[in-house]
């Protein structure tokens, strides 16, 4: 064996410990998330069937004017709630949407991805919101429904905390970070060398088939378990926010508004439907949200209400008085990491129809392949007795290059809980190379 394939030889045995390691931390979790995953990609066709007749109308005949479907909004809200936002119909048999907040309630964080509030985006509910139904055609209130009570909500919390309070999502950061890792080794283990190709060697069984099957899924759809893992960690807790802080440093935050924009008392302000027409002639061909001015000086807001067409979004600001706009950001004025994110995000949940949906379908099935095959290769290969861990040859944790320890830094630095749980992983990886060699030496 020449000193080359013995360094290649040490590299791959690390490789496939960290590997494993990897797989044994992330594979309950995964499981889950996977799991739970699936259940919220089809969240629009099951809330089609739970809120359809809250949602849409049949048409008849001319719209009443925006404030009508307020004001019946207001007497069917809570006691002492205030109008959030209304979101006006865009198509014909859309229905008019009114959120109402208790006072000092505070904005869902999840909604706009753990961001602080300065950076998180204007679209999304409130915590503890209410929505009012009403028909635009007769300001009829068709029913009301709490935020947290709707299945998407609900299946988001069981996806990204399973149920509990947010002092659980650690689980799924974790999780998350160790599938970056078994993602990364995993496609080095796979890269083809001399004469391989990575793919299915047609009549392989046993370990050996399970493994090529595994091995080449795992990377067929790594370019999508990029996409899942980056934009999920993009909200969890501690590797959010060291996301949030390089790309602020790197100027990649999202285009502030300027601050002091405030509106000239002159003449009668503009009601609903006044400020829905403004709104509407400067915004892109999408369903908007609508927010009224705080004070007499404040100024009108819109934004999308529609994330599965991310290119139309926009920002606006307008006079409360004269409707004359102060300030535009449509999707030219994002960033390069903004721009990601807003298409990311809603592909990660499925948000773009149809191809999106069946594309996350067939990665979260390959996820479950993955994970089961990988059991059942470690299976076959534990011998009886004994704890079944790929073995390390001499000098394996020498092998690495100094850009794979830089990468390791790099994402150990990124996730915190990364660097955490790697530190007490090499602590056992001490006290069992220790006995070890304590059995070794008592031979």
């Amino acid at each position: 064996m020449n000193q080359t394939t013995s360094l290649l030889a040490r590299r791959k045995s690390l490789y496939w410990r960290i590997h494993f390691w990897a797989a044994l931390i992330a594979s309950p979790f995964a499981l889950l998330a996977t799991l739970t995953g699936i259940l919220y990609v089809f969240t629009p066709q099951v809330e089609d069937r739970l809120y359809a007749h809250l949602e849409h109308v049949v048409p008849q005949g001319a719209m009443r004017p925006l404030d009508a479907a307020v004001a019946a909004a207001e007497t069917a809200a809570p006691r002492g709630w205030a109008v959030q936002h209304v979101v006006p119909p865009f198509r014909p048999d859309d229905t008019v949407q009114v959120a109402f907040a208790p006072p000092g309630g505070a904005p869902d964080e999840h909604a706009g991805h753990g961001m602080p509030a300065k950076a998180r985006p204007a679209f999304g509910l409130p915590a503890q919101a209410v929505i009012v139904y009403v028909n635009p055609y007769d300001a009829s209130v068709l029913g009301t429904l709490a935020s947290s009570e709707r299945f998407g909500n609900w299946a988001k919390k069981l996806h990204s905390r399973l149920l509990q309070g947010d002092g659980w999502r650690w689980m799924i950061e974790l999780a998350a970070s160790w599938l970056v890792v078994m993602l990364a080794t995993g496609v080095i283990l796979w890269w083809p060398r001399g004469a391989q190709t990575g793919l299915p060697r047609k009549g392989a069984t046993g370990r050996n088939g399970w493994r090529q099957w595994h091995a080449f899924l795992g990377v067929a759809l790594g370019l999508v378990s990029v996409v899942i893992l980056a934009t999920g960690l993009t909200w969890s807790q501690q590797a959010g926010g060291r996301i949030r802080v390089l790309r602020d440093i790197s100027g990649q935050a999202p285009p502030p508004a300027p601050r002091g924009l405030h509106s000239r008392e002159d003449g009668a302000p503009l009601d609903w439907q006044d400020a829905w027409q403004v709104a509407r002639s400067h915004a892109p061909a999408i369903a908007l949200q609508l927010t009224a001015p705080a004070s007499q000086e404040d100024v009108w807001r819109a934004t999308m209400a529609d994330r599965s067409r991310p290119t139309l979004r926009f920002d606006l600001q307008f006079d409360a008085y004269s409707g004359k706009p102060l300030y535009y950001a449509g999707w030219d004025a994002q960033t390069a990491f903004g721009k990601a994110t807003a298409i990311g995000i809603p592909f990660h949940r499925g948000e773009f129809g149809w191809w999106n949906q069946a594309l996350l379908l067939l990665f979260g099935a390959s996820v479950l392949f993955s994970l089961v095959s990988g059991w059942v290769m470690f299976f076959k290969r534990r011998a009886p007795g004994s704890l079944g861990l790929p073995k390390l040859l001499p000098g394996a944790w020498t092998s690495p290059s100094p850009l794979a320890w830089l990468a390791a830094a790099g994402m150990c630095a990124l996730m915190p809980l990364l660097l955490v749980s790697g530190s007490l992983l090499m602590l056992l990886e001490l006290i069992l190379a220790q006995a070890s060699h304590r059995r070794w030496v008592g031979r």
